[in-house]
């Protein structure tokens, strides 16, 4: 049967993820899809364009995994870098059929008007895309002052998008923003606590949609794909560990379709990593205090982003917990046996092997036989169960090729 997802309420947990890349401001793409939206308003725009407005808002920085690029993007109005990770999103997004009308806005929302206009593209194209760069951009100028000094701010704001006009953005548009940024609960929307008001009302909508394991696999993957592209060291970290999740699942006897899911809990295991800095996952020595701590807080924040989501509690509890122990001493709900499933046990496992198993800034990759023996350990200070342990050891060369796709070495 089916799982029934609410497509806006998935839109909206997917924004929370690309949102966490901004580290200390965590808003970014939920402002650009209020600030379009009402910009759409006032150009007359249906219900329908609105909504396609305010989803590709949230989800115009799909192609942003890393945290020096999302620096690069807010400290410079015009950056010449920028169009990568346009196209970055655009490919994710062509991948997942719901979402893929979103991805010709997403590719283009970088390009300057002038440029779209030699293109041309079709009307809706060019005008939705330059309207949430334009949107973007009015942010970028807007962060350093919301929590400030914000409506002294908006005239300079004002005036450095109507600077652009003609060139970085479509006439009309500049004068829609122009009318609706003259309006104090325009930028007092943005702020917080009000934003989540802003935001709860626009997720309310949209019906539920049939969506199967195949097409979750599908969006899980962009998921994984955002994540794993923060650091050449965690490539294809989500796969592996999906991929050798699904085989310890058949291993242990468990359903074809609790497998499939499994697979898909593993994809999604890291979302909450994107809040960690590259500089720590990259960092060639061992890691401060503090560091540790910005480590440890993220599968706190992967369980926050997918438990939103209606049809999807088991896997958020699976992704979630896999840095929780058998003993209790894991992070960061400290669960122990008692509250921890068979699968969760396993993404817990499929995790720490692919980890293992990958070259890291502060240490090579271990061969399988060396894998084996570090998990025997852990599963002797019952930090891992026992019963997967030995399932590894009896298939360790399948476990290995699952976690590297590649041959036993």
């Amino acid at each position: 049967m089916p799982i029934q997802l609410n497509l806006h309420q998935t839109v909206h947990a997917l924004s929370d993820a690309l949102d966490l890349v901004g580290v200390d401001d965590i808003y970014h793409g939920k402002r650009v899809a209020l600030m379009a939206m009402e910009c759409g308003r006032c150009l007359g725009f249906d219900e329908a364009s609105l909504d396609t407005l305010f989803d590709t808002g949230l989800l115009h920085d799909c192609g942003v995994s890393s945290t020096h690029v999302h620096r690069q993007l807010i400290m410079e109005i015009d950056w010449k870098g920028a169009q990568a990770h346009c196209d970055r999103g655009y490919a994710l997004l062509q991948t997942f059929a719901p979402l893929a009308h979103l991805a010709p806005y997403v590719l283009y929302h970088h390009t300057h008007w002038e440029t779209l206009a030699r293109l041309r593209l079709p009307e809706r194209v060019s005008t939705f895309s330059n309207l949430i760069f334009l949107a973007d951009r009015a942010d970028m100028l807007a962060a350093p002052h919301y929590e400030h000094d914000l409506l002294m701010s908006v005239p300079a704001i004002q005036n450095s998008i109507a600077k652009f006009s003609g060139s970085f953005f479509s006439p009309p548009l500049v004068d829609a923003f122009l009318e609706v940024s003259h309006k104090e609960a325009f930028w007092l929307a943005l702020e917080p606590p009000h934003i989540h008001q802003c935001l709860e009302r626009m997720a309310q909508g949209g019906a539920a949609v049939p969506i199967d394991l195949r097409q979750l696999k599908q969006l899980a993957t962009i998921f994984s794909s955002i994540v794993d592209a923060k650091s050449a060291f965690t490539v294809e970290h989500s796969l592996g560990v999906s991929r050798l999740a699904q085989l310890l699942g058949k291993l242990a006897g468990l359903p074809e379709e609790t497998c499939n899911k499994l697979e898909i809990a593993g994809l999604m295991h890291d979302l909450g990593k994107l809040q960690v800095r590259d500089e720590i996952l990259e960092k060639p020595a061992p890691l401060s205090a503090t560091e540790r701590a910005a480590i440890a807080r993220h599968s706190f924040e992967t369980y926050q982003i997918l438990r939103r989501i209606p049809g999807l509690e088991e896997i958020a509890q699976w992704a979630a917990f896999h840095h929780e122990t058998l003993n209790g001493e894991g992070y960061p709900y400290h669960h122990n046996a008692d509250k921890l499933t068979v699968e969760a046990r396993i993404i817990a496992v499929a995790d720490i092997f692919q980890a293992l198993a990958q070259k890291r800034p502060y240490r090579a990759s271990l061969p399988p036989r060396s894998i084996l023996e570090e998990l025997q350990q852990l599963a002797s200070q019952q930090r891992l169960d026992a019963s997967l342990i030995a399932l590894v050891s009896a298939n360790l060369t399948p476990c290995w090729q699952a976690a590297t796709q590649s041959a036993f070495v």
